[in-house]
């Protein structure tokens, strides 16, 4: 009989290498980089859910000494503006990571929506082939799975190019190896997300 595989709560990853970096983030990566460059000591920063847009902001950080705002436009927006002015006047940057940039990000109060307008923003897009693959084995290997690489070549043209997408390949491959105590194979890994409704057809590369 099958073991019912129960859902577990994953330690949230810190460290530099968790970040994965491909043409899908190189450019916020690179900005990041470059802070004491600078000219307003503060970046907005967009992203899908689940795309490492905070990871990279602790890492940032961490690195920096400076301060973040996760899901900035929840925030009380006076916090918001008095910690702009700060940083410009200790040279401490700041990161406001959000769901949308301004226009969209429309702030009411005057005084911090003119400094958001001023504000450099970078984005994290949808994820390219490469990082899909690589960040499914990652997550997998994160949670103690072993899988083999050619899983990778079989996924990215069969699921969505989303980090939503792979938070769920990896909950349904990691239930499906609790469930059968095996290590996992493409073939477990195409009856597994089939039974999801997980496949699609091959992207058509031309």
């Amino acid at each position: 009989m099958n073991q019912i595989a129960l859902p577990l709560d994953w330690p949230v990853a810190d460290n530099d290498e968790d970040f994965l970096v491909s043409s899908a983030n190189k450019a916020a990566f690179d900005h990041f980089k470059r802070w004491s460059l600078w000219p307003v000591m503060a970046t907005v920063l967009t992203g899908p859910r689940k795309s490492g847009r905070s990871l990279l902001g602790r890492i940032f950080v961490r690195k920096t000494g400076g301060r973040l705002f996760d899901n900035a436009e929840g925030h009380d927006e006076e916090t918001l503006f008095h910690a702009w002015n700060e940083a410009q006047e200790k040279r401490r940057p700041l990161l406001l990571i959000a769901d949308a940039a301004p226009p969209a990000w429309a702030a009411t109060l005057p005084d911090l929506k003119s400094r958001l307008t001023a504000t450099p923003h970078v984005k994290i897009e949808q994820p390219d082939d490469t990082l899909l693959g690589n960040l499914v084995l990652k997550k997998l290997s994160d949670r103690g799975v072993a899988a083999p690489p050619q899983l990778a070549e079989f996924l990215v043209p069969r699921i969505e190019r989303s980090y939503v997408a792979v938070e769920q390949v990896v909950d349904v491959l990691d239930r499906a190896m609790l469930s059968h105590h095996r290590r996992i194979t493409v073939p477990m890994a195409r009856r597994a997300l089939a039974d999801a409704g997980m496949i699609r057809r091959a992207r058509n590369r031309a």
